[in-house]
């Protein structure tokens, strides 16, 4: 009885042993290993990512633009002369044809009653020279009929042929004359013509000491004075007008939009100055060419001013509606990471980085436009530090901020 119960404490006192030091040692160990695993799982560095998206076909385009008129003319003297009245200033609403200043110019008026004289002058010598041609034909006619006369008395031999030959040269005198009338007639009709014309330009020129309106709209600057001295040619221009009933608006669409720019796209026109406040508008003309050296496309947006509450020169924004674009992957704006290497962002993959390069399109500030490098499901670092290097090992952190507009998480 005593030999196997010792056997079996025995046994038992084996396993013990091989329990204190084989099992006990194990998972002790096993227990170090996931907690030392557990403190370098919680030593990586974390890095707040986002989550790339595909831009959508179709957005809200905003882009600067600056107001102008739909018509604007800077009115220039034609003559010379003195201001003698003036008839509207700033900000003076005016029709076409509406008389805004009257010159005057003495010596001009001289010059048009000499013209008027010279042509007087003209048309009497035309007159004479008229005059002149009618005696040479009737010279003419009868020196035809005396040498007809004594060519026949010479058949019949009463006159001698001396005499005949006297009448006949006679006759070529007298067509010389008449031919010399008729020269003298179309340079007397080429002199009037030529003083009527001065005398046309003069009186035209007279008209033009009447300064008028090209177009209804609003004089916008005025640069004389009664009394003021102004030389035609000289630069300075009188007034300067607008018709701001409509007024345009000219923008600068980029190439990846440029495809989809048609006429009549609505178009939604806000100022700083004017919260709250919306003009309604469309494209009314787009240049159909590229710009060279900023790869844009000049456009011109039409908006009616109901009111008079926008004024030209001011600065606006003007939103196109749904306007198609390129199909473009949006990333947020801080997550480019720009090296002597190139562009590039920091993609985080099974927990591991790595350095993408990408070719960006256009940078609206919160979010950015690349156009090749990202298929479009990425996680890519958001304000990568120096931590974030190839191939390092990270936490990654989804983004928690406000998405920007027309990107998502």
């Amino acid at each position: 009885m005593k030999k196997p119960l010792l056997f079996a404490l025995l046994i038992a006192g084996v396993l013990a042993a091989l329990w204190f030091t084989g099992y006990l040692p194990k998972v002790s160990r096993e227990r170090n290993l996931v907690s030392a695993a557990g403190e370098t799982a919680s030593t990586l560095p974390q890095v707040t990512v986002a989550r790339v998206r595909m831009a959508p076909s179709t957005a809200d385009l905003v882009l600067p633009g600056n107001i102008m008129p739909i018509m604007e003319a800077v009115i220039n003297a034609r003559a010379s002369g003195y201001v003698r009245h003036r008839q509207v200033d700033i900000g003076d609403h005016v029709t076409k044809g509406q008389l805004l200043a009257e010159l005057e110019a003495p010596e001009l008026d001289k010059q048009v009653g000499q013209a008027e004289a010279s042509v007087s002058q003209a048309k009497s010598v035309l007159a004479g020279a008229q005059d002149n041609l009618q005696q040479a034909q009737a010279r003419q006619k009868l020196s035809k009929v005396t040498a007809d006369r004594w060519k026949t008395l010479v058949q019949k031999g009463v006159v001698s042929r001396q005499e005949s030959d006297q009448k006949d040269a006679d006759l070529e005198v007298q067509q010389a004359t008449v031919r010399s009338a008729e020269s003298a007639i179309h340079a007397a009709e080429d002199n009037v013509r030529a003083s009527e014309a001065n005398l046309s330009r003069l009186r035209e020129m007279q008209s033009f000491l009447k300064i008028t309106a090209p177009f209804d709209g609003i004089v916008t600057a005025r640069n004389i004075d009664v009394g003021a001295l102004i030389s035609a040619g000289s630069g300075t221009p009188l007034y300067k007008m607008a018709q701001t009933n409509v007024l345009r608006i000219t923008l600068d669409v980029p190439q990846s939009n440029a495809p989809f720019i048609k006429v009549g796209l609505p178009a939604e026109v806000t100022l700083q100055e004017l919260p709250g406040q919306t003009f309604r508008g469309r494209v009314a003309r787009t240049a159909n060419a590229l710009d060279l050296s900023t790869r844009t496309l000049p456009t011109e947006v039409q908006v009616e001013n109901q009111g008079g509450v926008l004024l030209p020169n001011m600065f606006a924004q003007v939103k196109l509606i749904q306007v198609g674009s390129a199909p473009v992957v949006l990333i947020p704006g801080d997550a480019l990471v720009v090296r002597q290497a190139g562009t590039m962002v920091a993609v985080v993959e099974q927990g591991r980085i790595r350095f993408q390069m990408v070719e960006v399109g256009r940078d609206s500030g919160a979010t950015t436009e690349v156009r090749s490098g990202l298929k479009g499901d990425e996680l890519v670092v958001v304000n990568p530090t120096d931590d974030v290097r190839q191939g390092a090992q990270v936490k990654p952190v989804m983004d928690n901020a406000p998405a920007p507009p027309g990107y998502r998480h």
